[in-house]
């Protein structure tokens, strides 16, 4: 029985649960599956399949409750895609393992201090601002979190549901919701370009999008979010061991 396998399964489950209820899941996945020893471009790559599958899982968790969001989520998820491709190019091509390594560290910390002084998000708004001037400026911001997306992914659901919450006064279910879609829609276009570059594990990627789909399922469908303030701790905990880790590797 290959171990390694199985705690992939697990570190998936606990990444698709969080991914669901906040963002940040890549955060545990990324780091985790280089020091299983990939290369940084092919774990990134690699982390892309689970990503994928995990929100596909997620967007059928939410539909099934009755949650919708088309067409807003599609616009958003198109602007994201166009922005991938920048993204990706720069994560699987431009950068050496190296100074990915150091840039993914740096950006584990940044999200790592947010996280812990962010403001509380509202879950319940009842005016949401996602016509006019407020949907160019979500669309522009959706753009540049497609470019991130592409290039790193990890935290990348943090800052979705930052900019729906901040911009759009959308509630954190309805956020989730759009987020898992914008997800899918961006992913398609990055993983096509690390598949086309061969930066891509498909065994290790298919076993962690088995974890990951399993625990989005799990919490979009019923709704696990009583453990915020743990799983929040949790990671920024995890994800300041691994950031020394990665930078100094």
């Amino acid at each position: 029985m290959d171990y390694n396998l199985l705690f992939l399964v697990f570190i998936g489950f606990i990444a698709g649960i969080i991914n669901t209820i906040a963002g940040g899941g890549s955060l545990l996945t990324l780091p985790m599956l280089i020091f299983m020893g990939l290369p940084p471009s092919i774990a990134n790559g690699t982390n892309r399949i689970a990503i994928l599958i995990q929100n596909f899982f997620s967007s059928a968790g939410f539909k099934s409750k009755g949650i919708t969001t088309f067409p807003f989520s599609i616009w958003m998820g198109i602007s994201a895609l166009l922005g991938s491709i920048i993204g990706a190019y720069l994560g699987a091509i431009y950068f050496k393992d190296e100074i990915f390594n150091k840039i993914l560290a740096i950006v584990m910390v940044i999200i790592v201090v947010y996280m812990i002084f962010k403001p509380k998000v509202k879950r319940d708004i009842n005016s949401e601002r996602i016509e006019k001037k407020y949907f160019w400026h979500l669309i522009l911001t959706f753009f540049f979190i497609g470019i991130y997306g592409g290039f790193i992914q990890a935290g990348t659901g943090i800052f979705i549901l930052l900019a729906l919450n901040s911009i759009g006064k959308i509630s954190l279910v309805k956020s989730n919701a759009i987020k898992t879609v914008v997800v899918i829609f961006y992913t398609l276009s990055a993983l096509a370009i690390y598949a086309y570059n061969d930066k891509i594990n498909y065994s290790m990627g298919l076993t962690l999008a088995i974890g990951n789909s399993a625990g989005a399922w799990f919490s979009s469908r019923y709704s696990v979010n009583k453990g915020d303030d743990l799983v929040r701790w949790f990671l920024i905990i995890m994800v300041s061991i691994m950031a020394v880790k990665l930078f100094f590797s």
